[in-house]
């Protein structure tokens, strides 16, 4: 899938990158200025390679790379006006906190004026009034963390390039963390460009989210499009938990493609730009499915439950469709005390048309399933990706 560079602060345009044979990064990306943009994907989708030729660190085998409107393809890395922050945070451990922050500046001679202004400064955005004279040793891990983002941040970079820089940290101080990151890009309005595999991550603190497979870029979008309208089965998989259905349109009427699956029930999703197609593929969130019916028009099918699993906040269901595919369903707890579902209860599933997204770029192949039914269904979510047709 294509994504075209454009004017942005960063660009990489038509960018690739080799190991050897095995190209590994096959990008075009454009990156505004000011935003919090995260490249998302699993190990070894060439995520970290990309911000590593953003640095320098790494040099692309074609292509060009521009930060701030200056090509830097072939600049070193050393000269590049970035600056980036690694998961080992790298301190000085026989230096003060002030000594840590302050080393780039003394690198480049800045006067000592200038330098205690802006590690105050510094230290004032990252929250660690105070603690000027600790050593490393004398600081929490969240601390620790916060230093060497005042040791990046107060080189003025054009912007700050992060490879998971949160995945020490356990996990009730990465979700503090990642609200304090957002908080610190939104005061600073630095470029933050962001390496992670945490899709939760990705979701709370980016603008925007380039989401990586197999070196390629499939989707670039704000959150809650990547979520609600994924572009690909890929894209469906792997942001949260989806149900991935291919189903055979019977017919289209009043903007909505429909499939009969029973006696009384049926499949809708929008039709679009999918009107025509034989073959088609939706997908439909777990928290979008209910066991009550919902306003028309909306899809409606029987199922029986094959799985419940309690979640804290929530309840998931399995649930079977005679034809034996499963769907996966979540609902609220306030919602199962009202109504409560066991194992092997009849249910009827209900969810709004609208619910249903057609994955234009997808291009599925079920000639071979059997019968007129539900071609085939399947549920995704987490690391474990759908099956590769994009």
């Amino acid at each position: 899938m294509t994504h075209e560079a454009g004017d942005g602060h960063i660009v990489l345009a038509e960018v690739t990158k080799f190991f050897g044979d095995l190209k590994v990064v096959d990008v075009d990306l454009s990156i505004d200025k000011g935003e919090f943009f995260s490249l998302l994907g699993p190990s070894g989708c060439g995520k970290t390679t990309t911000l590593r030729m953003i640095a320098g660190f790494e040099e692309p085998t074609a292509g060009r790379i521009q930060i701030a409107g200056r090509d830097v393809t072939e600049v070193p890395a050393a000269k590049r006006p970035v600056n980036m922050v690694f998961q080992a945070y790298a301190l000085f451990p026989h230096m003060t906190v002030f000594e840590n922050v302050a080393f780039g500046l003394r690198i480049k001679k800045v006067g000592r004026r200038e330098v205690e202004e802006r590690v105050t400064d510094a230290m004032r955005t990252v929250r660690l009034e105070g603690m000027s004279k600790r050593k490393p040793i004398q600081l929490s891990g969240g601390q620790q963390q916060r230093v060497a983002l005042a040791r990046a941040l107060v080189n003025r970079p054009a912007a700050l390039l992060l490879d998971e820089p949160l995945g020490a940290l356990d996990l009730k101080l990465r979700k503090e963390m990642q609200l304090e990151l957002k908080h610190i890009q939104e005061q600073t309005q630095t470029t933050f460009v962001y390496v992670t595999h945490d899709q939760e991550e990705a979701l709370t603190m980016s603008d925007r989210i380039a989401v990586m497979d197999l070196g390629v870029i499939e989707q670039v979008a704000r959150p809650r499009e990547l979520y609600e309208r994924p572009a690909t089965p890929f894209v469906a998989g792997f942001i949260g938990v989806s149900n991935v259905i291919h189903l055979r349109p019977d017919r289209t009427h009043d903007g909505l493609i429909a499939m009969n699956v029973g006696e009384g029930e049926r499949i809708l999703a929008p039709a679009g730009s999918a009107a025509d197609r034989e073959e088609i593929l939706i997908t439909v969130r777990p928290e979008k499915i209910k066991f009550e019916e919902v306003g028309e028009p909306a899809s409606r099918v029987s199922a029986t439950v094959a799985d419940v699993v309690y979640l804290g906040s929530m309840t998931q269901f399995i649930v079977e469709l005679p034809t034996g595919e499963r769907l996966t369903v979540h609902r609220l707890n306030d919602e199962v005390r009202r109504r409560p579902v066991q194992v092997g209860d009849r249910v009827t599933l209900y969810w709004a048309a609208e619910h249903s997204f057609v994955i234009e770029h997808a291009e599925p192949s079920v000639s071979d399933a059997p019968g007129r039914g539900v071609g085939e269904i399947e549920t995704v979510g987490g690391a474990v990706a759908s099956r590769r047709e994009a």
